[in-house]
């Protein structure tokens, strides 16, 4: 029983220089010394090898600091040539619509105001006019000789029979009925011209009561851009301005300038991507549809018209808008993000690359193309090294302190 109570005293005492041994372990394993030698051991250079290198443009971090750095490869990326250019969005006039009357009038009622969407067939505005009560009195004549010849020619055929009457006076009365039902069916369609329907033409003839009043329709689908109707206004055809003007508005233009230089880049047919400070998360398209024939002598500019389809008819005239336009075929090099790629002071461009994670490289690199967040890199590093993606300015700064002290 003693030697038992023994053994467990043992065994309890061993337990305890075991946990005060690994208390040791981690006490000293977090000291500086022993954290440098476990860093070493991991690759972490040493204290006295961390710092700047000015003749090899390299710095030297622990990885407590390289931790606070984003280091990606560099990729390889198809990059876009495009140019750009600023333009005004504007109505496309190949779809606009002046309304003029066919005939002159007085307006008597507007229908519509401008913004309204009209249909084709819409009424747009009424006129009282005398060219329309001038065919109508002649409809109502025509249809009275017309309706005397019937009887007429009735009554001489019906003598004929009985043989009260000579041939003669029935080839005379068939003559007149003929000329009296062609000049009835002349004054049916000139009444027609003006918009009336059978169905208003034949009340107009059965009430014998002429109609002045000449309703002028909506010729397309569109929305009222500009209107100078008004009750009271005399119109004519073809007199400017028009009473109303209609657009189709799921086409616009966008109408730019560019410079002298760019200009032959630009030809007919090449799409084209529109952006608008009113919707900065929407991309319209089109292609460009006119190119100016001369170039401006004042500004050494030359007009570039494109259609941009704008199907929730989102963009207004005048807005301002920016373009793309690919120029040529994409091309595909090295591509940095672009916090990796750094100004420096003289104007250059640097990235710092790496190879351990630790020792860090400036490079001075040709830059070309930003597209998407990246920097197209033509010269001074390759696709797949490892580069410094975000922190790459605290690199910089590091080096230009020590070489300024």
């Amino acid at each position: 029983m003693a030697a038992s109570r023994t053994s467990l005293i043992l065994v309890a005492c061993g337990a305890l220089v075991a946990a005060a041994a690994l208390y040791a372990v981690i006490d000293l394993r977090g000291s500086p010394i022993v954290r440098d030698a476990a860093a070493q051991q991991a690759g972490d250079p040493a204290p006295e090898q961390r710092g700047v290198d000015l003749d090899r443009q390299t710095v030297t971090l622990s990885g407590t600091q390289v931790d606070a750095l984003t280091i990606e490869p560099i990729e390889q990326r198809s990059f876009r040539v495009t140019k750009d250019a600023v333009g005004a969005i504007a109505y496309n006039e190949n779809l606009l619509v002046q309304v003029f009357t066919p005939y002159a009038g007085r307006i008597i009622e507007t229908s519509v105001n401008i913004g309204d969407q009209v249909k084709a067939g819409t009424p747009l505005f009424t006129i009282d006019s005398p060219d329309l009560l001038q065919q109508e009195s002649n409809l109502l004549a025509t249809a009275g000789v017309l309706d005397l010849q019937n009887r007429a020619l009735s009554r001489v055929r019906q003598l004929l029979k009985t043989g009260g009457g000579p041939q003669r006076d029935v080839d005379q009365a068939t003559s007149d009925q003929q000329t009296a039902e062609g000049n009835y069916k002349a004054a049916r369609d000139a009444v027609r011209i003006f918009g009336k329907t059978d169905a208003e033409i034949d009340r107009v003839i059965a009430e014998r009561r002429v109609d002045s009043t000449l309703v002028i329709r909506s010729p397309v689908d569109g929305q009222v851009t500009a209107r100078n109707a008004a009750p009271g206004l005399y119109v004519q055809p073809g007199n400017a301005p028009a009473p109303l003007t209609l657009a189709n508005l799921s086409l616009k233009w966008m109408v730019a300038n560019v410079t002298e230089t760019d200009a032959p880049l630009f030809q007919r047919g090449q799409p084209v991507e529109v952006r608008v400070v009113a919707f900065p998360e929407r991309t319209f398209r089109g292609r460009i549809t006119t190119l100016g024939a001369s170039i401006d002598p004042n500004s050494h500019r030359r007009m570039v018209r494109s259609e941009i389809e704008d199907p929730e008819h989102l963009l207004l005239p005048g807005m301002l808008a920016t373009f793309s336009i690919d120029v040529r075929p994409p091309v595909t090099s090295a591509a940095m993000k672009l916090d990796g790629v750094v100004r420096e002071g003289d104007g250059t461009m640097s990235v710092w690359v790496t190879r351990d994670r630790y020792v860090f490289e400036r490079r001075t690199v040709k830059t070309g193309l930003v597209e998407a967040g990246r920097r197209q890199i033509l010269e001074g590093v390759a696709a797949g090294e490892l580069a410094v993606t975000s922190g790459a300015i605290f690199l910089s700064n590091k080096l230009a302190n020590a070489a300024s002290s």
